[in-house]
């Protein structure tokens, strides 16, 4: 069994800053992947960045500059540093990793999200 665990969003006003981690844990064979996707009220869910075991990143442009994802192989976790916050940047922040096991092949796996929410 695998589990992602977020903590680390809460209550920022405009221009503050947060950084939430993401834990995977549980019988992982190999740890691929891991991203940061959101969710805002009444949209979908879309990309905020993702990095590779080796460290190589990918944001989506309109987050380039102001969040920076990194994460810590050792501990099998990612976290997103998010400045210069926005009221915009209000969303729930889903956690993903694609994550083989010793039973099944690399698939995605989804943290239970955190809520970020800026205020004006």
């Amino acid at each position: 069994q695998v589990q992602l665990r977020e903590s680390g969003g809460g209550l920022v006003q405009t221009g503050g800053s947060l950084r939430p981690s993401c834990a995977a844990s549980g019988s992982i064979a190999r740890l691929s992947s891991m991203g940061w996707y959101r969710q805002a009220p009444g949209k979908q869910r879309e990309l905020v960045a993702t990095i590779t075991s080796g460290g190589s990143t990918n944001y989506v442009d309109s987050l380039k500059g102001r969040f920076t994802i990194s994460r810590d192989n050792a501990k099998n976790t990612v976290y997103l540093q998010m400045n210069s916050l926005k009221p915009e940047d209000t969303a729930v922040y889903y956690c993903n990793a694609k994550i083989a096991t010793i039973l099944s092949p690399l698939h995605d796996y989804w943290g239970q999200g955190t809520q970020v929410t800026v205020s004006s």
